[in-house]
């Protein structure tokens, strides 16, 4: 190896007491993959295997907590306990091949289809995503968003069944916990919205409520991250002045990390700070000190990963580049920087172990992914 990249493979330990080899992470992608029935499905288990062998954490796609939360054809369940063996089955995959696995789990909101929710489609308000076409989802009663916190909690009691080493609260991409703490989709009056303030209610709620399941259920060390978006386009949106508040507050959470949603590690803020920083630089400044941060976005190369991690984030996190490269982190370790390939090869999806219904979104959706025009 370059001696240049041996800050990429320094073992890091969390809070918690895992510990993971590298600071090199699989990040969170939906795959359209799973079975009907929302177990997982050979060719996932398969995916995610061929990439676990040099990360040294995998997270994983969401996996929806309660049945209305279902967000993408194709993905798994984690609402009941009859998933657990399904779970366990990926679990185990990725750690014979030597990384930690962390599931995570989310709630889509507005942002589900209709048609896989009956037409159920729930928010904090009824106010629609933006876009023509959108449904304008259901309010959620009180009694539905203390359900769906403690669904939560449920899901992450199967994740420790099933062997997981942790969990990670998807907060970010405009689903449901998002939605409680933007101001575009939270109009509420009550405890759950209302103001800055009460907008906080539903995501700490919900991390409270995982911590707790994991205090009661977890024989052994047991992870809790958390993933955010900085910022909206819409307005009224979260701004990135909303999003350092958010933060600071999490950091007192006693979290294992905070993994931010970015396509760009290097974009900078939209509004909301005058400050022309990369907002990573932003967020490591305010919270780098309490809470390991994950940095992600169009990372390709290993000067690119040794340029993030250089930045004072614990971890890198690669996602469009582990489906091009699934030998990218043993690339490095043995000297062969070089080889790393950056742009999809659109002959190679067997090679790759790329399932047909993620390979078909891939080569379908040009300007995605490198390599596809």
């Amino acid at each position: 190896m370059n001696s240049k990249y041996a800050p990429l493979f320094e073992p890091y330990d969390f809070r918690s007491g895992v510990q993971v080899k590298n600071r090199v992470v699989m990040a969170p992608m939906t795959n359209f993959s799973s079975n009907q029935d929302g177990t997982v499905s050979d060719a996932e288990v398969q995916y995610y295997a061929r990439r676990s062998g040099g990360v040294g954490m995998v997270i994983t796609a969401c996996t929806y907590v309660t049945p209305n939360g279902k967000g993408f054809h194709g993905e798994f369940a984690g609402d009941r306990d009859e998933m657990i063996p399904s779970l366990k089955k990926l679990a185990d995959a990725i750690k014979e091949q030597g990384a930690i696995a962390i599931l995570q789990i989310f709630h889509g909101g507005r942002q589900v289809p209709p048609e896989l929710v009956n037409g159920d489609v729930v928010s904090a308000s009824a106010v629609p995503s933006e876009g023509d076409g959108k449904p304008v989802p259901r309010e959620l009663s009180h009694e539905e968003v203390e359900s769906i916190i403690r669904d939560f909690g449920e899901t992450t009691r199967r994740a420790i069944e099933a062997g997981y080493d942790g969990v990670e609260i998807h907060g970010a991409n405009g689903y449901l916990i998002q939605q409680f703490f933007s101001p575009h989709s939270n109009r509420r009056e009550d405890e759950w919205g209302g103001s800055f303030d009460k907008r906080f209610a539903f995501p700490f709620a919900v991390v409270d409520e995982v911590k707790k399941v994991v205090a009661e259920h977890a024989k052994s060390s047991f992870m809790v991250g958390y993933r955010f978006s900085p910022e909206e386009a819409e307005t009224p949106g979260i701004t990135m002045a909303d999003t350092l508040e958010l933060i600071d507050k999490l950091a007192d959470k006693d979290l294992d990390y905070l993994h931010v949603s970015l396509q760009d590690f290097w974009s900078v803020a939209r509004r909301g700070v005058d400050d022309s920083r990369p907002r990573i630089a932003l967020i490591q400044e305010k919270v780098g000190d309490r809470v390991p941060v994950i940095g992600v976005g169009s990372i390709h190369t290993a000067d690119d990963a040794l340029k993030a991690i250089e930045t004072g984030v614990q971890l890198i996190a690669l996602g469009r580049e582990i489906i091009i490269d699934p030998d990218w982190v043993q690339k490095v370790k043995e000297g062969k920087e070089s080889e790393i390939v950056t742009k999809i090869d659109k002959s190679k999806q067997k090679e790759l172990v790329v399932p047909d219904p993620l390979w078909n979104a891939i080569i379908h959706t040009p300007g995605w992914f490198p390599g596809i025009d």
